[in-house]
């Protein structure tokens, strides 16, 4: 594919994300993840709702046209609507919307037996309703439903129905895999037979990753032709999912030369959001945006790295807002070490260093987690050196948890020698323990909190109530995020000795500040 070649993307995460089983998104989650696709992903399109699903729907719908009116932006915010009439078209119009995405069939299997129609009838219906929004001032696209079964099985149903459709005012002419059953060779000669037959029309193809082939088949479609492509952030969507945005933009600027206007640095932070607010989980080894996938795990690859980056290659992290990591563990070998005991600012002799190697070797052979964190405690362990200062110690707390009354937390904690108590009401035992943790640093000292980006709980199977849990919380501070793990058969309790693990990485950088004066933090 030559360069300069311009592929529109339109994401759906809010109406075909939104049919992942197990998630829905109230309005003012639809109203951020809106704003955050097209102005800051910088998407072309967004499909934001389906028509005349619930009261909720419209008003998340009202919201979004509201805000897109007042930027300029209205044009850009679809939603799929039915064959019915101007009973999807009244919905639309009266929540602002200005595009409507035609439902239709796309197969004659679909035609004559979900609709009970002749292919006739069809498209007249469909032609009234174009009719309809035109006289609206409502845009009009046009999904194929069940496209990809229909050019297998009915290929002259599909061009009976293009041809119906052809000369209206039909903008974009969609083209659903909607049972993800096309491999890329088939998508390959179905779409040029489109493209061969319809040469003026623009063509979107809508991939599913039934047989994991989604984002497969969405390169073959641009291979073909299509000026359009649907995605979803992480890849959410019915049944398998659709395909993700942040993998299908990587591969077509690296392999395929092509242009789009999404904004690479922010696919991560998008992708933190949508995975806060539906609940699915990002995979570890989700590319792109999986927590390892900028991780070097074997110690060969972090030395390679020291030689001219020779394990590297066009996905830099930098590129997508992130960072390389090199993780320890039983391959990782003294490279990787070197490489976190120097982002600590730590200098060890070969000799130290073999010694270090072997200890964090020895745990992951039992399965333990070794983090940067860690590294300091096990370098004084290992080297008998007395153990680094803590410079924050809990001293004592009490938390209730009461029916009917929200947990209430009280915290005697000393920072650097001098002792704080505390106490706050919270939605939960930790929250609450946070939220006076809190008033400690906001208030009485005037300094920054960390803000909580993530927290998961690992619970080892067996069934056993007495067996440890590691919780693990990722903190975002100063334009940065670190993880910290705790450990204890209590969950709250494990959630407290991370939270105090954190503070006393993010002290070290107060007593940096302290000894170059820097220039006090706004609390606010």
């Amino acid at each position: 594919m030559g360069k300069n070649v311009k592929i529109e993307i339109m994401d759906t995460t809010l109406r075909d994300g939104e049919q992942t089983s197990g998630v829905s998104f109230v309005p003012h989650e639809k109203l951020m993840i809106a704003r955050l696709l097209l102005e800051e992903l910088k998407v072309d399109r967004v499909e934001v709702a389906s028509a005349r699903v619930s009261d909720g729907e419209f008003e998340a719908l009202r919201m979004i046209c509201d805000w897109a009116a007042r930027r300029h932006l209205l044009n850009r915010v679809e939603v799929l609507g039915f064959v019915d009439g101007t009973t999807s078209l009244d919905w639309i119009r009266r929540a602002g919307g200005r595009v409507i995405n035609l439902l239709t069939k796309g197969s004659l299997k679909h035609c004559s037996q979900q609709l009970k129609k002749t292919p006739e009838e069809h498209i007249r219906d469909i032609l009234e309703v174009v009719s309809a929004a035109n006289d609206m001032g409502i845009s009009v696209n046009v999904y194929l439903e069940d496209w990809s079964s229909g050019m297998k099985n009915s290929p002259d149903y599909v061009f009976q129905l293009m041809d119906g459709l052809k000369d209206t005012t039909i903008q974009r002419f969609m083209l659903p895999d909607t049972l993800g059953i096309l491999n890329p060779l088939q998508v390959i000669e179905f779409f040029r037979k489109m493209q061969k037959r319809y040469p003026d029309k623009h063509f979107d193809f809508h991939a599913h990753n039934d047989y994991d082939l989604a984002v497969s088949n969405v390169l073959a479609a641009v291979l073909s032709g299509a000026k359009g492509l649907h995605t979803t952030i992480n890849g959410l969507g019915e049944r398998a999912g659709n395909a993700p945005l942040a993998s299908v933009q990587a591969i077509l600027k690296d392999h395929f030369n092509a242009e789009t206007n999404i904004n690479e640095e922010k696919l991560n932070d998008v992708s933190r959001v949508v995975e806060s607010y539906s609940g699915v989980m990002i995979p570890a080894n989700k590319p792109i945006v999986g927590d390892s996938v900028f991780t070097q795990v074997a110690g060969v690859h972090a030395d390679g790295d020291n030689k001219n980056n020779l394990y590297c290659n066009d996905l830099l992290p930098e590129r997508f807002g992130r960072k390389r990591e090199y993780a320890l563990g039983k391959t990782s070998g003294k490279a990787n070490i070197r490489k976190n005991l120097e982002d600590l600012g730590l200098e060890l002799d070969e000799e130290s260093m073999k010694r270090v190697t072997d200890r964090i070797i020895e745990l992951g052979d039992k399965k333990e987690l070794v983090t940067q964190e860690d590294l300091p405690y096990i370098v004084s362990d290992v080297l008998k050196h007395n153990a680094p200062s803590e410079s924050v110690i809990l001293k004592s707390y009490f938390v209730t948890l009461s029916k009917g009354l929200k947990p209430v937390a009280t915290i005697k904690i000393s920072i650097n020698g001098k002792e704080y108590e505390e106490n706050s009401s919270g939605d939960g035992q930790y929250d609450a323990f946070v939220r006076a943790l809190r008033k400690v640093y906001k208030v009485t000292l005037g300094r920054k909190f960390p803000m909580l980006v993530n927290y998961a709980v690992t619970i080892p199977p067996g069934g056993r109530t007495d067996a440890f849990v590691q919780t693990v919380i990722t903190w975002s501070f100063e334009d940065r995020e670190f993880r910290t793990r705790g450990l204890d058969a209590d969950q709250t309790e494990a959630a407290i000795k991370a939270t105090i693990k954190m503070l006393n990485v993010i002290e070290k950088d107060y007593e940096t500040c302290t000894e170059f004066q820097c220039s006090p933090v706004n609390s606010e």
